[in-house]
C-alpha cells in the first residue's frame, strides 16, 4: 500500500518531499489511512478538520479526536465550525453542497494564509465509482463521467489508486483507531444508497470492478482531452467575442453534425443545463428575441445569431449613471468624453454618429445615462414631431440584443441623445448657440458595447 501510494503521487505529480501538505481529516477510516500513509512516506503535513454541526455531540467528538490525532503525530492542527444547515437554507442548496462549498472555501483560505502547497483528501476508488454513477444518473455529459481527478488546482487525491477493501486492510494492519460517521449508514442520500445497495452487487459480480472502472474512466479522460481540442478548434471558428458579449452565428453552427451534440458542447461551459440547451436547439429556427438563462449567463436568440452575455454585465447595464457638468469623461458602461467647445470646432463632426454636438445652454445637470425604457420618446434631429424611441430603433432595424444595448443621455428627464445614433432636435446647434457640449463615444461602433 505504501509503495503504491508513493508511486501514485509520483506518476500524477501531486506533490514532492519539499512540499507542506494540508490533510483534510474527518476522523474516519479513510482519512486516518491518509495520515498514516503521509507519515510513513515521510511527507511534511498538517491536519485540518471541519465541524459541520450536523450530528450534535458526535460532530464535536470528531473534532476532539482529530485534535488528539494531530498531537500524536506532532503536526499542526486547524479546525473550524460551520452552521451548515443555516448556510444551506440561505443559499437554497442541499446540505451536502453547502458542506462542500464551506469546506473548500476554508481550504483555499488556509492555502493562502498558511502557505501550504496542496490540500490532500482521502478520496479512493469506491468514491470514484460512486461519483461515476451519481453523474450517470444525472445525465451528465462526458465531463461528468470522467470521475474524480487526482489533481484539481491545489486539491490532490493521493489515495485514488486504492479501493475500500485495501484501505480497510491497511487500517487493520496498522491498528488504527478511527471514528464511525453514523450518517454514512443513512439511505436518504444517493451516494449512500449506491454505496450500500449497488456497489456490493457489482463487487460480488467482479471483485475488481472498481479497478476496471478506473481504467475505463482513464480512457474516457483521454477521449475527453481529444474532444476538447476539437471543440476549441471549432469554437474559435464560429464564436466571436465582443467587448462584453459573445456572438455565435446560427448559420455556421447549423453546419455542424450532430447539431444537438455540438450545441451542448459549445454552450455547456456557460452553465446552461442540458434541458435549457435542448430548448435552445429547438428554438434555432424559431422567432427572434427568445431568451434562455443559466446561473451565470443569458442567451438571446436573434435573427442570425445567438448572443450570450454574463448576468454581471446585464446588472451593470440596468444602472443609471449621473454626469456632472465638469465631468471630463466616464469609462462605464462604455467610454464617453465630454468637452465644452466653440461652435466652429464642431463643423467637421456634425454628421459623425460617434459625436453628439449639443447646445450647451439648453442642458441641465446632472445629465443621466441609462438604457432606454418603454415609453421614452424624442424629436429626432431634423424632424418636428415626437417619435417613440422603441419605434425609432425598429425603423433602423436593430436586433433584439442591440435594442437592449441602446443607451440614452437625458437632461431633466428629456432625451438628448440616443447614444451613437441620433440627437434630439430640441438640443441641436442653432444660429443662436454660443457654446457646444461635445460628447464623444470612444471606440465607436454602430451599437456601443
Amino acid at each position: 500500500m505504501l509503495q503504491q501510494f508513493r508511486q501514485f503521487i509520483k506518476d500524477n505529480r501531486l506533490f514532492n518531499r519539499e512540499d507542506h501538505i494540508l490533510a483534510a481529516v474527518s476522523g474516519g477510516m479513510d482519512s486516518l489511512a491518509l495520515c498514516m500513509l503521509l507519515y510513513q512516506a515521510g511527507f511534511n503535513f498538517s491536519i485540518a478538520n471541519c465541524n459541520f454541526k450536523l450530528r450534535g455531540d458526535e460532530s464535536d467528538a470528531d473534532e476532539v479526536f482529530t485534535r488528539k490525532l494531530a498531537s500524536d503525530y506532532g503536526v499542526k492542527y486547524h479546525s473550524i465550525s460551520f452552521e451548515t444547515s443555516e448556510y444551506a437554507r440561505s443559499k437554497g442548496i442541499s446540505i451536502q453542497m453547502a458542506a462542500r462549498d464551506l469546506r473548500y472555501e476554508w481550504f483555499e483560505q488556509l492555502l493562502e494564509t498558511e502557505g501550504y502547497s496542496a490540500v490532500a483528501t482521502a478520496h479512493h476508488l469506491d468514491d470514484q465509482t460512486e461519483t461515476f454513477f451519481i453523474n450517470l444518473l444525472r445525465g451528465s455529459g462526458i465531463a461528468g463521467i470522467h470521475g474524480i481527478l487526482p489533481k484539481q488546482g491545489r486539491i490532490v487525491r493521493p489515495m485514488l489508486f486504492a479501493d475500500k477493501k485495501q484501505i480497510d486492510e491497511f487500517v487493520r494492519n496498522n491498528r488504527l483507531t478511527y471514528r464511525e460517521d453514523s450518517s454514512n449508514k443513512s439511505r436518504k442520500y444517493l451516494r449512500n444508497r449506491l454505496r450500500h445497495e449497488l456497489l456490493p452487487v457489482l463487487m460480488d459480480i467482479d471483485p475488481a470492478f472498481s479497478h476496471k472502472l478506473d481504467q475505463t474512466i482513464h480512457n474516457i479522460r483521454g477521449v475527453e482531452d481529444i474532444l476538447n481540442q476539437k471543440v476549441d478548434e471549432v469554437t474559435k471558428r464560429i464564436v466571436t467575442r465582443k467587448q462584453d458579449y459573445i456572438q455565435i452565428e446560427i448559420g455556421k453552427i447549423k453546419e455542424l453534425h450532430p447539431l444537438d451534440t455540438w450545441i451542448y458542447l459549445i454552450l455547456q461551459p456557460f452553465g446552461f443545463s442540458a434541458t435549457v440547451i435542448k430548448e435552445i436547439y429547438e428554438a434555432l429556427d424559431g422567432i427572434s428575441g427568445k431568451m434562455f438563462f443559466s446561473p451565470t449567463h443569458r442567451l438571446v436568440k436573434d435573427r442570425v445569431s445567438l448572443i450570450i452575455e454574463t448576468l454581471l454585465i446585464l446588472d451593470v447595464k440596468h444602472k443609471e449613471f449621473l454626469i456632472d457638468e465638469e465631468t471630463p469623461g466616464i469609462s462605464l458602461p462604455f467610454p464617453l468624453e465630454f468637452k465644452t467647445v466653440p461652435v466652429a470646432e464642431t463643423l467637421t463632426i456634425l454628421n459623425n454618429p460617434a459625436f453628439a454636438c449639443l447646445d450647451a445652454e439648453k442642458l441641465s445637470y446632472p445629465l443621466s445615462l441609462r438604457r432606454w425604457h418603454i415609453g421614452d420618446r424624442f424629436i429626432p434631429f431634423g424632424m418636428k414631431g415626437w417619435k417613440k424611441v422603441s419605434d425609432y430603433l425598429t425603423d433602423i432595424k436593430l436586433s433584439v440584443p442591440n435594442k437592449e444595448n441602446t443607451w440614452l443621455i437625458l437632461s431633466s428627464g428629456e432625451v438628448v441623445w440616443i447614444v451613437g445614433k441620433r440627437i434630439d432636435n430640441r438640443f441641436r446647434i442653432t444660429k443662436q448657440t454660443h457654446e457646444v457640449k461635445m460628447i464623444h463615444l470612444s471606440g465607436f461602433s454602430s451599437n456601443p458595447e
